[in-house]
Parts: structure tokens; sequence; C-alpha cells
């Protein structure tokens, strides 16, 4: 069911088009980089964490990883993801499809700085056997975020 609600939130803003269904399981970033034919940094993971309460969905690369205190200096609280057994409830996709797409209502979206290397970024879309193939204007407005973020490590070559 979160397959369809998040592809046609992406049909309705004429982005449906970018959907591709795999075969082969999309659930993590080596996974879905295998199955989408692209290299993993280039898969927009969606990570969800609790602040306040509230689901926040952080997308960044696939070869960034969520910093402590980056996240902290920025939401104001240590970075608590949401436990996967609470995920859909929360957000609306279970865990391996998790994205920004037909969230939950109430869930923020901030999209992190890691991305911003990339001109096309693959996104999950709502299921473990699907990716969204999106230029970075694009992945802004299909994800309405509330803005961008520098929250990851791990991906800049001084790192």
């Amino acid at each position: 069911m979160s397959f369809q609600v998040a592809k046609a939130y992406l049909d309705s803003i004429g982005l449906g088009d970018r959907v591709i269904a795999t075969e082969a399981p999309s659930s993590t970033v080596e996974q879905a980089a295998r199955a989408l034919g692209c290299a993993p940094a280039h898969i927009a993971k969606t990570m969800a964490f609790l602040v306040d309460d509230a689901p926040v969905l952080i997308l960044c690369a696939g070869d960034a990883r969520v910093n402590n205190s980056m996240f902290k200096a920025r939401f104001h609280t240590k970075a608590k993801m949401i436990p996967g057994d609470a995920v859909e409830e929360l957000v609306g996709h279970a865990p391996g499809g998790v994205c920004p797409f037909g969230a939950k209502p109430g869930a923020q979206v901030y999209l992190d700085e890691s991305l911003r290397r990339f001109d096309v970024v693959y996104p999950a879309c709502g299921d473990d056997h699907s990716g969204v193939r999106l230029a970075i204007p694009e992945l802004e407005r299909a994800t309405c975020a509330e803005g961008w973020v520098d929250v990851c490590r791990g991906w800049r070559l001084e790192e």
C-alpha cells in the first residue's frame, strides 16, 4: 500500500514517470544501488528520527552517516532514530522503503548537504523494491523539504 501512496503523490506532481520498480530488493543502500544501476553514494536514503515526539526525515547520500553532534547542534536534541516497529505507524512507510513521498502529515523533511554534490539521486518510493530517479531541483520540489541541513559526515573528501 505504501508504494501506491508514494507513487500517487509523485503522479500528482508530474514525477510519477521517474519511479522505478525493481525485481531485486532495494531495502539497503547496496541493494538499491545494484537494483537501480547507480553508485551507492547516489542512493538518497531516508533516515527517520524523533524530534520532540514528531517524525523528522533526513534524506542523505548513501555514503553519508548522521553525525550526532551535528544533528544535536541543528535540532537541539540527541539523534534518536524511530524504532523499526514504529516507523510505519509514525511515517507511513515501513523500513526498507521509507521515503518522503506520501509520508504522514506532520513528518518534517530535510535534505542533507551530502546530496548536493550529485545531479541525480535515487530515493525509495515507499517499499523495498523501488526507487525514484530525481534531479536535485526535482527532489527539492517533490519533498516539500523544510530546507537543507548539514548533519552528516563520512562523505567529504577531507573526512
